[in-house]
């Protein structure tokens, strides 16, 4: 597989999301599939696997979907690229202060991975009520100390991103961005590019609209997080689907699959 560089991270160019295999897409596989897939996805060349602390798998169980990347990626650990999220409570930033916060989490998530240190420590949300600023300086501490090699952002807007650059420099910056969803062209792509961050698109396919699987029919149960994708409620899809034909035709005339040809 080749290779792309986020920041000063060389990574595979398509990555492994890890949140399905504990909760969001309908039924949680077995462990045991869930560790060989990733062990799987390894030996096809990737290298770069993200998780975070509040997938879990009875409705945010923290730190399920880490122990399961932890202990599939075990073997390997050093060759590959480990990315997850910290999520910040206010209460518990004003009960106990953002740097030692921050720590305990790191702490925890490094626990959960079997790693001592992290390669890409995300901001999962913005929180309005905790500047910006404030953690990219407490992020940039760590960085010193090579707790983690980069810290990026998940979900923000250019103008976010700005903020913190200008404290400790942004490794990466994870958004939604597909065929379908395609704001960060306008801003935050040009200003990623001029300042060497790195763009890590989430949900590159459309949560499975763009893979020509998800139908009109398509049920989704459970705590399966595409119940609240506007784009995947029954009308829209049916207004979409002009989008999905043409991928199908492409896909025919290339010899591949309607996924292969949204993701290139």
């Amino acid at each position: 597989m080749q290779k792309r560089e986020i920041g000063h991270l060389l990574v595979s160019q398509i990555g492994m999301e890890c949140m399905g295999f504990s909760h969001g897409y309908g039924q949680v596989p077995s462990e045991k599939y869930a560790i060989e897939a990733i062990r799987n996805a390894y030996q096809e060349g990737c290298t770069f696997f993200d998780t975070a602390e509040t997938y879990g798998k009875e409705m945010f169980e923290a730190g399920h979907n880490e122990r399961l990347v932890g202990k599939a990626v075990e073997p390997f650990r050093k060759d590959i690229t480990l990315a997850t999220k910290l999520y910040l409570n206010i209460q518990e930033v004003e009960n106990n202060g953002l740097e030692k916060v921050i720590r305990e989490h790191l702490k925890k998530s490094m626990k959960n991975l079997k790693t001592d240190y992290i390669d890409l420590y995300y901001l999962h949300r913005i929180n309005r009520d905790i500047p910006i600023e404030d953690v990219a300086l407490v992020m940039g501490k760590l960085i010193q100390e090579k707790q983690i090699r980069g810290w990026g952002l998940s979900q923000v807007t250019k103008e976010t991103i700005q903020k913190a650059h200008e404290l400790t420099p942004v490794t990466a910056v994870q958004n939604l961005y597909s065929l379908l969803e395609r704001d960060c062209e306008d801003d935050v792509f040009p200003y990623c590019l001029d300042n060497q961050i790195g763009v890590v698109a989430f949900s590159p396919i459309a949560s499975g609209l763009l893979s020509g699987k998800v139908t009109s029919e398509t049920k989704f149960e459970g705590d399966d997080v595409r119940k609240f994708v506007p784009q995947l409620t029954q009308e829209n899809i049916v207004k979409n689907q002009p989008i999905i034909d043409i991928l199908h035709q492409f896909a025919k005339e290339k010899e591949a699959t309607p996924a292969q040809i949204s993701l290139a």
